[in-house]
């Protein structure tokens, strides 16, 4: 064993575990892909600033939670812990607003870093599919998110998650509800973290999860009862569209998601099998984001979610991913008959079938211990006398059963077997 592990928090994904999360992540973005979304990939380090800015100077993840570092050049940076600011970040500096056509829309995956108690389903390394549509404020654009998430967790067979809904008004009605809150939390017995919170962002002290807080907040002043009628039809709208689209949600008036950045419609993603560490994403909608990075007005919403959480909710539920053998036809070659089956193998791929050989001279037995491991559905085996009558031997790997065939038509046998 090497005399280095992980760093604490952080995980290695290794096959065939591996093929659940490369499942997950197609399957998230699939429903993206055919609803306009293209592919954007982004750095795994920003300006700090980017993320202070952005993500909000009041947040767990500005002030406890990034991994900061300053380069030979003297420059400040984060790693990425979050995907929205990176990817307006470079929608900007690519001008794709100017381009034409807007919303922009964009999904991405990949993984983002946080220095947190490490738990399970909460690491310091984890890894995201999200989706941005950059540019358009229209309830339409909410509700498909919310839509193609629903679609995405439905396609792999999830069913028990909820979805949380909520609206954070705009700037019109938010700073009327702001100073009410920050008029009652100041009456509240609080510590002085939470009441420097209060000060900066007071909606993020609803989002508390601790007992004793949570406790106090009882008679706090809801937003709903602040919106003004734009957010107000706004939001119906929202609901409307995701009703009549057939997908269920509960409105959750005290959700306001950890980052500073949300206006107006914000969701979250919950299963109950997690435990404490419940959303498996979330996300809302941002108009004021691309202001605050320095870009002009462009009202944009998008979610995440999280894969490693995904894959422990499909657990949770006992669902089995219905994840292809990694290869479906081993060779096991005998005697000098290494370099034919070899060419054939390399013929097998280029046809588009997974195919593998055994490696490092083994004989036949342990050849067909390395076929039965591989899951093959299909071993070809060949000695010498096969060869010198142009045939190799197909075994199927599921009945045993065993027959020869010409070499030149094993490629094609093969692939209509496999079809």
């Amino acid at each position: 064993m090497s005399t280095f592990k992980a760093p604490k928090g952080t995980y290695d994904l290794i096959p065939p575990y591996s093929a659940k999360y490369l499942a997950v992540r197609d399957a998230i973005s699939g429903p993206l892909r055919l609803s306009g979304y293209g592919y954007v990939e982004t750095p795994g380090f920003e300006d700090v600033d980017l993320f202070a800015r952005g993500v909000g100077e009041s947040t767990d993840i500005v002030t406890k939670e990034m991994y900061t570092l300053t380069t030979k050049g003297g420059a400040n940076l984060a790693l990425r812990p979050e995907g929205t600011a990176s990817v307006l970040r470079a929608a900007l500096e690519a001008n794709l607003h100017k381009a034409g056509g807007l919303p922009v829309k964009l999904w991405y995956s990949g993984s983002y870093y946080r220095y947190e108690r490490p738990q399970k389903g909460r690491y310091r390394h984890f890894s995201q599919v999200g989706a941005e549509a950059i540019g358009a404020e229209d309830p339409a654009l909410d509700a498909e998110l919310i839509i193609l998430a629903d679609q995405a967790y439905r396609t792999l067979g999830l069913r028990n998650f909820r979805i949380l809904l909520n609206s954070l008004g705009d700037k019109e009605c938010r700073p009327v509800y702001r100073e009410a809150l920050q008029a009652f939390l100041r009456g509240l017995d609080l510590d002085e973290e939470t009441v420097r919170r209060a000060e900066i962002n007071p909606l993020r002290v609803l989002d508390d999860k601790r007992p004793e807080v949570q406790k106090q907040l009882v008679g706090a002043p809801m937003l709903r009862d602040y919106l003004c009628d734009a957010c107000k039809a706004y939001h119906e709208e929202v609901r409307a569209l995701i009703t009549a689209a057939g997908v269920a949600f509960e409105d959750d008036e005290k959700l306001v998601r950890g980052l500073d950045y949300y206006t107006r419609t914000t969701f979250e993603f919950v299963h109950d099998g997690l435990g404490s560490q419940s959303a498996v994403g979330g996300g809302g909608r941002y108009d004021g984001l691309s202001e605050m990075i320095g870009g002009p007005a462009l009202p944009s919403v998008g979610w995440a979610l999280g894969v490693d959480r995904t894959v422990l909710a499909l657990e949770a539920e006992g669902v089995e991913l219905d994840i292809p053998a990694a290869t479906s036809v081993f060779a096991v070659a005998l005697g000098e008959a290494k370099p034919v089956l070899f060419g054939l193998v390399t013929e097998l791929r280029k046809a588009g079938v997974a195919a593998d050989i055994s490696y490092g001279g083994k004989g036949l037995k342990g050849a067909m211990k390395d076929a039965n491991r591989s899951g093959a559905r299909f071993a070809i085996v060949a000695g010498d006398r096969d060869l010198a009558e142009g045939v190799v031997q197909l075994k199927d790997m599921e009945s045993g059963e065993q027959s020869a065939v010409a070499l030149a038509e094993v490629v094609e046998v093969l692939r209509t077997k496999l079809a």
